[in-house]
């Protein structure tokens, strides 16, 4: 069974100052199991892209929370297929309130999870992110 690749970009396109030709999509569906890509602070609208939450980790993860939401229900699928999650902090200081936000959005849907402290992530800006893999039921 082929996958199904939704949400298709090009890196070059949503950061031309970078010089990385790399074809990438939001989520890649595989008969009932999907995988997010890892979710940000940055929006998901296709033309009015936009960071939320600068100096900010919780408010960075409200948006990543409402970006793993919208895809899940782009792509047919429920925030209680959610079966694990991996959360990457840059400062273990950002852990508690990125926490505290990823289950007010996951409240009464227990997932397996992972929490990393690391030393930064692609752009500076970014305090924090969430991966996110889903079984449709």
């Amino acid at each position: 069974m082929p996958h199904t690749r939704h949400r298709l970009h090009n890196v070059h396109n949503q950061h031309p100052e970078r010089s990385i030709q790399a074809d990438y999509c939001g989520a890649v569906i595989s008969g009932e199991r999907i995988f997010l890509r890892g979710q940000t602070g940055y929006n998901i609208h296709p033309t009015d892209r936009r960071f939320i939450g600068l100096g900010d980790a919780a408010a960075q993860t409200e948006q990543a929370m409402r970006n793993v939401r919208q895809l899940i229900e782009e792509i047919g699928a429920k925030m209680e297929d959610i079966c694990r999650i991996k959360v990457w902090v840059t400062d273990r200081a950002y852990l508690a309130p990125v926490m505290e936000v990823v289950g007010q959005h996951l409240h009464g849907i227990p997932v397996a999870s992972s929490e990393f402290i690391i030393d930064g992530l692609a752009r500076p800006e970014m305090l924090m992110e969430i991966d996110v893999d889903l079984v449709r039921s």
